[in-house]
């Protein structure tokens, strides 16, 4: 949770808003044939993603589009230093897990997973690259996941406006309808 809460603090306020449109917007930098990612950054992002939010009773990270989310994020309210370091974050976590298992990050599945994404999320050195590259994806990632509408809905049963309002409702009296 207190990861998460950091988070937020993170992203420009304008970036919250981006939810409301998660696919990439008409005039958006997002909605550009331009690729901000490679299909290999795009498939360790989606990998990285789904374990750190896999399907279970609920929706996983990518089930809700994490994905479209992070992407009109990087388009519309990264500049390109931020853009750069994301993408060498993602170059690097693949480098990582195919130095630990010889393969890319989107191709391993369970216990081998495992293995890489602790040594992910429990560095021996927490400014390098890969660290910190996993720490702004996983931030990214929490952050969308329980703000998008799906999670916000259907898991966490958010009332945005509970109640109704009723400008004419009965107000109760203090002292039992005596005055003072």
């Amino acid at each position: 949770m207190a990861a998460a809460a950091a988070a937020l603090t993170l992203l420009p306020n304008e970036a919250q808003a981006a939810w409301a449109q998660a696919l990439p917007r008409e005039g958006s930098r997002a909605a550009q044939p331009v690729a901000l990612l490679t299909a290999e950054q795009r498939a360790t992002l989606a990998a990285v993603a789904d374990a750190i939010i896999p399907r279970t009773d609920t929706p996983s990270a990518t089930d809700v589009g994490v994905l479209a989310w992070i992407e009109v994020i990087m388009a519309d309210y990264y500049t390109e230093a931020d853009r750069r370091a994301l993408t060498t974050g993602l170059d690097a976590i693949d480098a990582q897990a195919r130095a630990i298992a010889g393969q890319p990050l989107s191709a391993l599945a369970g216990d081998t997973l495992t293995l890489v994404m602790n040594a992910l999320d429990t560095p021996y050195d927490r400014n390098a690259p890969a660290a910190r590259g996993y720490s702004r994806v996983k931030g990214l990632v929490i952050h969308g996941y329980f703000t998008s509408e799906p999670v916000q809905r259907n898991v966490l049963r958010t009332e945005i406006m509970p109640g109704r309002f009723d400008g004419a409702a009965d107000m109760p009296t203090r002292n039992g309808g005596r005055d003072e």
